[in-house]
């Protein structure tokens, strides 16, 4: 069963694919202009480590590294989970109704409705932010730091797909998408290229306990950096992927709920 979801995922992304290289100058274009755009997220880096040394005691490339990790996070999500984060026209135009009368699990029929290929730019951008922090954090590699970085960018990209989710929700009962949910999503990408605990400890122990991005970002940094030596912060991030839980509830009361919006 599991194998057959899978093909039936890898198909809808061919789908998406085939879809989006129908015009590849325009596909080409959209990435180049994605990656370029994301630059400025590096310049502002640069021009504030231009000012100051550190900030709270961690370098520019600490910095780099972090938001690396977080911009490859959140593109992933953008990627897979784009059917969530439209899904309020899904509703609007009563497509839904299609899915739950498809005999497939109807999460799956909504991630493999949108595949955001072009998102590539950005995930590009992260992954070049990621190799300069590697080379230049000074990190001391070893297999718990490369399992530790695994478990971030994975949990971290299952965190977004979770919010994505939850905004997909509510819109069983709104009818549109909430845009207060950009809050948690873009408002995360911008303040995840510092290290958490920059923004005290009030905003630190929300992204720990409630919305645990701290699992998936500041206190796994630590230990990639040396900055702390317990072993068990590589296996952090695992633990907000609980987070879905709530998130999975949300969606199965949202379905029960669901009126279509056809005539």
């Amino acid at each position: 069963m599991k194998n057959h979801a899978f093909r039936l995922y890898r198909h809808y992304i061919s789908i998406n694919v085939r879809s989006a290289m129908q015009y590849k100058a325009s596909f080409v274009l959209t990435i180049l202009g994605q990656t370029l755009a994301t630059v400025s997220t590096l310049l502002s880096l640069v021009f504030i480590f231009r000012r100051f040394p550190n900030v709270k005691g961690f370098t520019i490339n600490d910095v780099i590294l972090c938001c690396g990790i977080v911009q490859m996070q959140f593109a992933a999500a953008e990627m897979w989970a784009r059917g969530f984060d439209r899904f309020a026209e899904t509703v609007r135009k009563a497509d839904f109704d299609r899915i739950l009368l498809r005999p497939r699990n109807q999460i799956l029929q909504v991630l493999g409705s949108q595949f955001e290929i072009s998102r590539i730019g950005r995930l590009i951008q992260g992954i070049l932010m990621l190799v300069y922090g590697f080379l230049k954090a000074g990190i001391s590699w070893n297999f718990m730091k490369v399992l530790t970085l695994v478990h971030m960018l994975f949990a971290g990209t299952m965190l977004f797909s979770g919010l994505h989710m939850i905004r997909a929700s509510l819109c069983f009962f709104t009818l549109q998408g909430l845009e207060f949910m950009n809050i948690f999503t873009d408002g995360f990408r911008e303040h995840g290229k510092y290290p958490l605990s920059i923004y005290g400890d009030k905003f630190l122990l929300v992204c720990t306990f409630i919305i645990p991005y701290a699992l998936t970002q500041y206190y796994p940094l630590l230990y990639l950096l040396g900055k702390r030596t317990d072993w068990w912060l590589a296996f952090l991030p695992l633990l907000a992927l609980l987070f879905l839980i709530p998130c999975f509830l949300l969606w199965r009361i949202g379905v029960r709920h669901y009126q279509s919006a056809g005539s």
